[in-house]
């Protein structure tokens, strides 16, 4: 069944509920699951529409570290780890653990995992920053309410192999006569090859030969060079963005705060979203969050809440 069809599906079932309790029948709860199901098929049909970043479709690389506090934050690292491992597998996205140091006492001290599937590093895109955790401590013998902080970063996975396809139609090949060394006959012959990347404006120049085609060959060659050229630059350029992208892991540049204690709260700090079943999101049910983010992140505008904004301090 395609996504429409299952919408469309889910549309007739709610209408028939919602005849069926205009007649008195008893369907609230019934009419509440498939209403909760047909809010997510459109909230994920419009998330394939906010995807469009130019890495959005690809895997995602996702790095955690505690932020100071010890024990504490690197309990909630690992906490965040079980988190996005478990919202991989709703998804049925795999995973692959590269790299994990253990903390001395509980939690770890770092962890880094592949995520693989479609759209996985756009939607990934909303975790990026700083996470704060506020709750009583398991490790304080007196119970206390402590704070802790980890951060999160997510890169897209790029293929080693960058594939050069030089379309014919993407080329333009000038030939003139060569101004440099080279006797009568490189002067007297249009053997000189001028190539030009028309997307990228690349141009390369080649008149050593005395043969056209291996001028041209030659212009091929450099050509392909420049254009790696161009796509490692383009490579270092994005690199350097997602790093001036991390915050400080330290209290004041969280994206989210998670509240276990006095209250029970998840409050988003860039969309204003407020989940107040905690437990649900820990367990990897982040698609309300995320895709919260990625109308942000195209309009600007916030989630509509009623509830109260949470203390921050």
């Amino acid at each position: 069944m395609t996504r429409d069809r299952e919408v469309s599906g889910l549309t007739s079932d709610v209408e028939t509920l919602l005849e069926l309790a205009r007649e008195g029948e008893n369907v609230g709860g019934e009419l509440e699951a498939e209403l909760r199901k047909l809010r997510a098929r459109l909230a994920e049909l419009e998330d394939a529409m906010l995807l469009s970043g130019e890495n959005d479709a690809r895997s995602a690389i996702i790095t955690i570290h505690p932020g100071a506090g010890g024990t504490e934050s690197q309990d909630w690292a690992e906490m965040l780890e079980r988190m996005y491992l478990r919202w991989a597998e709703r998804l049925k996205f795999g995973t692959v653990i590269t790299d994990r140091l253990d903390g001395e006492g509980a939690g770890i001290k770092s962890v880094t995992f592949e995520v693989n599937g479609e759209n996985a590093f756009g939607l990934l895109q909303s975790e990026v920053g700083v996470h704060r955790l506020v709750r009583i401590s398991p490790f304080d013998a007196n119970a206390r309410r402590h704070t802790s902080f980890a951060s999160v970063f997510v890169y897209p996975q790029i293929d080693d192999d960058f594939k050069i396809d030089l379309r014919p139609e993407d080329l333009r090949v000038d030939v003139f006569r060569a101004s440099g060394a080279g006797g009568q006959h490189v002067n007297r012959t249009e053997s000189a090859v001028r190539m030009t990347h028309i997307p990228t404006g690349l141009v390369v120049q080649c008149q050593n030969e005395r043969s056209q085609i291996k001028n041209r060959a030659s212009a091929l060659k450099q050509m392909k060079a420049k254009l790696w050229e161009h796509e490692m630059d383009k490579r270092r350029t994005e690199e350097k963005k997602l790093e001036e992208s991390k915050s400080d892991i330290n209290f004041g540049s969280q994206i989210r705060s998670y509240v276990l204690a006095p209250y029970r709260m998840i409050k988003d700090h860039r969309t204003k979203l407020a989940i107040g079943d905690v437990d649900r999101v820990l367990d990897g049910d982040m698609a309300e969050l995320m895709h919260a983010y990625l109308v942000f992140k195209k309009t600007g505008k916030t989630a509509a809440t009623s509830d109260k904004d949470d203390d921050t301090e």
